[in-house]
Formats: structure tokens, sequence, C-alpha cells
């Protein structure tokens, strides 16, 4: 009796298409990709040697720039806003936060009665901290 020996096959997968729709995709993705820039106000924070770290929790950031220009949380604030206006807006940034914080980041130059403006409007806003940022020096 003759046995004929099984043939055995071997199935190879070939990957190279498979790579190059990977890299298809990739390069696709980053054509096609918003990446999103963040404004940046140019400000210089006043110094003082009292100054400690700030830890990084949930808050809402107030920036007043040396021309007196406010900016909630990156966004610029309408100039003539009023005290109202300001209350409300500060009211809709907290919205439903756990620790209702406030942080004040002021130029150098930056009148005083705005910041105690800002300061007054984010306690009528509720908000139970506020900070004032500083640089160490």
């Amino acid at each position: 009796m003759g046995y004929e020996r099984r043939r055995r096959s071997s199935a190879v997968l070939n990957l190279t298409p498979l790579i190059d729709i990977v890299f298809l995709l990739l390069v696709f993705f980053l054509l096609t990709a918003h990446f999103i820039e963040e404004q940046q106000v140019e400000i210089e924070l006043p110094v003082a040697s009292s100054s400690g770290a700030a830890n990084e929790l949930e808050h809402v950031e107030v920036i007043i720039t040396p021309d007196g220009a406010l900016w909630l949380n990156g966004q610029p604030l309408p100039p003539a806003l009023d005290e109202a206006g300001l209350v409300a807006a500060l009211k809709a940034a907290l919205g439903e936060q756990e620790r209702r914080r406030v942080r004040l980041r002021g130029d150098t130059e930056a009148r005083f009665g705005l910041a105690v403006r800002v300061m007054d409007a984010a306690r009528l806003a509720g908000a139970t901290s506020l900070d004032i940022l500083t640089e160490h020096p």
C-alpha cells in the first residue's frame, strides 16, 4: 500500500497592505486634525516674597491686563462690562463646581480699582475662595 504523504500547507499572511493602510490613516488624521491654539495674554505678575505654590484644583481664572482689559478663563470679556455683567459672567463660569474658587492674575501695571471690582464681583457670584497670583522672587 502506498501511502501518500500529506502535504503541509503553509499559510503566510502578507502584512504589507495592512501597514500601507495604517500609514494612510495616520497621514489622513494628521492632515485633518485641528490643533487648538491657546490664547495667551502677556502680563507681568507682581512679586511677593510670601507667595506660595499654587495648587492645580478646579478654579476660574480672571486676568487683568495692563490696559485694563478683563479675560475670563482665557476668553476676553467685553470692554464695557458693568458690575452686574461681570457677576453674571463669573456665576456662569463657576457653574456647579464643588469648590468655587476664583484666581485673580493681574499685571503689575493694572489698576487697583479694577482688581477690587473683580474681587467684589467674585464674592457676589458665590466664590468661596479668591486667590491673587504673584511671582516668587
